[in-house]
């Protein structure tokens, strides 16, 4: 049952309103809106506010708008907002999922790996070797030799997920990297994980992935 708003920006509170509704299934995908009227009196706000909050979640992909037909349900989740509570999840949680899709890349990329995909992954690697000191550069060019391990895995979906959940992975490094009590991947340990990806062994190279920030996630369930 839909709540009347009461107080605050209208539009933004009909949009959680209408969100909340869909994220606990009193729609279901494929399930068509009630029309525009009703909800502007379930909801207590003028037809404009509810035609606007159905705007906003038509652009997330939460909603479809038929022209001629009405607006139906596309989707549960609204991808932005997942994104926000994954930033707020706990550092370890983040870790236990880098690990998972880092690692998963890592073989299927020594499976799978172009001569154009080593190079991206050598050129990265060697720039975050030579930035040294400069803790920003490290961290940048250990994001681009990531993203390129993803990306030599020529799985579209894993290299989707690995890119919505960069945020979180740009935190990590991070983490890693300022906090003295985390113990940093060495620029030897990711050495041998692409030496392992270039040979294509793929067992090894799972393996050095999924070591690679084991330390570290260890160090903070302690």
């Amino acid at each position: 049952m839909l709540k009347k708003i009461q107080k605050g920006s209208l539009v933004e509170t009909a949009i959680e309103s209408l969100r909340h509704a869909i994220e606990t299934e009193q729609w279901l995908v494929g399930d068509k809106l009630p029309v525009e009227s009703d909800l502007s009196e379930a909801l207590g706000v003028s037809r404009n506010t509810v035609r606007e909050a159905v705007r906003v979640l038509a652009h997330v992909g939460m909603l479809e708008t038929r022209q001629g037909d009405g607006t139906y349900v596309r989707a549960t989740r609204d991808a932005g907002e997942t994104l926000k509570r994954i930033a707020r999840t706990q550092l370890t949680d983040q870790l236990e999922v880098r690990i998972m899709l880092e690692t998963e890349a890592a073989k299927l990329a020594a499976q799978r790996r172009t001569e154009q995909d080593l190079r991206s992954m050598t050129m990265a690697l060697d720039a975050r070797g030579k930035a040294d000191a400069n803790l920003e550069a490290r961290i940048h060019h250990d994001e681009a030799f990531h993203h390129a391990l993803v990306a030599a895995s020529h799985n579209s979906a894993l290299a989707e997920l690995y890119d919505y959940f960069s945020h979180a992975i740009t935190q990590t490094i991070e983490r890693t990297e300022n906090d003295a009590d985390l113990p940093e991947p060495s620029q030897e340990d990711h050495e041998l994980l692409l030496a392992a990806v270039r040979r294509q062994d793929s067992v090894k190279a799972e393996k050095l992935a999924q070591n690679l920030l084991a330390p570290s996630l260890k160090a903070l369930r302690k």
